[in-house]
């Protein structure tokens, strides 16, 4: 888990909403900023939405597993945040793993 740290403050996810592009599929929202830091900072934004703190908890654990599948496959460098969606909780980690790599493909981190 030390491939990447974790987004604690607000002011991160504001700027990565803000100033980050967007991709957006069925069980994901991914936003992508580069940093200046040298290290790969990833957040997991859950809202009430998604169901009950039950459904909250297993979509975070979920993401939180396709970005461990990722691995060395994205570069140190850029702010990811993921926001779960309504089906997110339903899906597997290796369908939410998928969506990340296009996502990020598409973003340009990974070949």
């Amino acid at each position: 888990m030390d491939r990447f740290t974790t987004i604690c403050e607000n002011y991160l996810y504001r700027r990565a909403y803000q100033k980050g592009k967007s991709y957006v599929s069925s069980g994901l929202v991914t936003y992508v900023l580069k940093n200046r830091v040298k290290k790969l900072r990833v957040g997991i934004t859950t809202s009430k939405k998604i169901g009950n703190a039950v459904c909250r908890n297993r979509s975070r654990r979920v993401i939180r597993e396709a970005v461990r599948q990722l691995g060395d496959a994205i570069p140190p460098g850029y702010d990811l945040v993921f926001v779960a969606r309504t089906r997110t909780h339903a899906c597997k980690s290796t369908d939410i793993a998928k969506m990340m790599r296009r996502h990020l493909e598409e973003a340009g981190v990974i070949r």
